[in-house]
């Protein structure tokens, strides 16, 4: 009897201390030291959401970083970068977007190319990832907590739930798994762009050092979907080597299907050597969400490629002053940086107006969930197409790969869509008030900028206005933050009824 009541007491101040701490599950005197310490006060002082902290960390570190690109060492001039523009620069870093209002050729110094660098990197990673990295590095263990922290990062829909569910897209058990592959893959893809490109930027006519140091900064750059080019001439003379091309874009690529469909890719294919070997009878397979996002991207990546190069073909300032076999490659490579990469080897804003309605569209989506590319990305669209497939059939559920998809899935899809439409409106409405730019060149860039893709329509100049400028901040920043972190963030919690109101159908359509 008096152990029991022992651990009643317990259990007693521990719930009291829980509500105090504003953590669930995790009481003051088991708060860790260190950076998880740090890390579990930080989300307890912002009312114990990690959509909230994570909105807070991104502020932050846009505020670090345009604090040190306004020092006179981080310009190559000596003078300090003006606000705007160094605000600008900084929030195009951390959210790996690549618009920029200054050369980033020429007007950064080697600590400002430095501290870009490093930002893009964090930014790319993620910063939660990251921070989860460095908890496990300091601790040597990854518990239930920086489990459920890391998963709700990388798959944020489980911040609508406050159960756990194996029918999630990213398991607990699988982020001690994929925090590996995120610290692999970003070192040996980076490793293995750059060990590429620095020998064609040495056959190009760079030094050694100089094609070493550019080398790498364009494959961070082009794994992170960034779009930062610290070439003076960018990509342009690079136009018809196809090796530079397609290492770039697979780059991109990789970026941009995301960390979990990494992980899944790499476990089937250990599985499958396993079962080679006889040491294992499962089979080689891909979750739903990696099939998804490997169909649908490559989907649009064709689609966006023949459309572009159907639209562009004759048109003398892009496409047609380019040998045949060139503008197939600048097409797909085209419709590739459209998804979040960035980058272009032809002037976008020549591009037709027809041609930025269909990079509009191949922006907005973007890429991969969890990934370094923006957008509502490519798992949104599909299941909204999912669902509108499934009703024109008349089917209740809605099915792929022998798998059902739950209802709240669709309602979370329709409401990144909603969110992301209004940022774009809002924010396009806003720069055609401060500018007289038309709007096909402003919504081309506000797009870009909520996308984190970083291609402009000759929109974003350095003689933009200040304003404007602060607004496209703002909307890269919400951009990356994430539509559905975003919500979350502002939802704060989520209301739970005993009731449900009678029912009753309004007409649509």
């Amino acid at each position: 009897m008096s152990s029991w009541l022992t651990n009643l007491k317990r259990r007693v101040k521990r719930s009291r201390s829980e509500r105090l701490m504003g953590i669930p599950g995790l009481a003051p005197y088991s708060v860790p030291n260190g950076i998880r310490g740090i890390a579990y006060r930080l989300q307890a002082l912002l009312g114990g959401q990690a959509a909230t902290t994570t909105v807070a960390i991104f502020i932050f570190l846009v505020g670090v970083t345009t604090g040190l690109l306004m020092m006179p060492f981080a310009s190559a001039s000596g003078e300090a970068t003006p606000l705007a523009d160094a605000l600008f620069t900084a929030t195009s870093a951390i959210c790996v977007t690549g618009l920029t209002t200054v050369d980033m050729a020429t007007h950064w110094s080697g600590v400002g190319h430095t501290i870009v660098f490093v930002a893009l990197q964090v930014g790319g990673i993620g910063v939660m990832t990251l921070a989860t990295l460095l908890a496990v590095i300091a601790s040597k263990r990854l518990g239930l907590s920086v489990r459920k922290m890391m998963a709700g990062d990388v798959d944020p829909s489980r911040l609508h739930e406050r159960e756990t569910s194996e029918g999630y897209g990213m398991r607990l058990g699988d982020v001690k798994g994929l925090l590996k592959t995120v610290f692999i893959s970003v070192i040996a893809i980076e490793l293995a762009l750059a060990a590429i490109i620095i020998p064609r930027l040495i056959a190009w006519g760079l030094d050694p050092v100089t094609a070493a140091w550019q080398g790498g900064y364009l494959a961070a750059s082009a794994f992170t979907n960034t779009g930062f080019v610290p070439l003076v001439d960018g990509l342009t003379p690079f136009v018809q080597d196809p090796l530079m091309i397609f290492t770039i874009g697979v780059g991109v690529f990789l970026g941009s299907i995301g960390f979990p469909v990494i992980y899944a890719i790499s476990r089937a294919i250990r599985t499958a050597r396993m079962r080679r070997q006889r040491r294992t009878w499962d089979h080689a397979r891909l979750g739903m969400h990696a099939r998804l996002t490997l169909v649908t991207t490559t989907v649009l990546l064709v689609v966006g490629a023949l459309a572009i190069g159907a639209l562009e073909w004759s048109n003398q300032d892009t496409l047609g002053s380019q040998p045949a076999g060139t503008r197939g490659m600048t097409a797909l490579f085209s419709s590739m940086m459209a998804r979040s990469g960035g980058f272009s080897t032809v002037d976008t804003s020549e591009f037709g107006s027809a041609t930025l309605l269909v990079l509009d569209m191949l922006m907005f989506v973007g890429g991969g969930s969890a990934s370094t590319a923006g957008g509502i990305k490519v798992t949104t669209l599909a299941i909204l197409f999912l669902a509108a497939f499934a009703e024109s059939r008349g089917n209740q559920d809605i099915v792929v790969y022998e798998r059902r998809i739950p209802s709240d899935t669709v309602r979370l899809a329709v409401s990144v869509v909603l969110w992301g439409a209004s940022i774009v409106a809002i924010s396009t409405i806003a720069l055609l008030r401060v500018t007289d730019a038309p709007l096909d060149r402003v919504l081309f860039d506000v797009i870009s900028a909520f996308a984190t893709c970083g291609l402009t329509a000759g929109f974003t100049t350095s003689d933009l206005p200040e304003s404007a400028k602060f607004i496209l901040s703002a909307t890269m920043l919400l951009g990356r933050v994430g539509t559905v972190t975003l919500a979350t963030a502002l939802s704060g919690t989520h209301r739970q009824t005993i009731y449900r109101r009678a029912k009753e159908r309004p007409i649509v359509g």
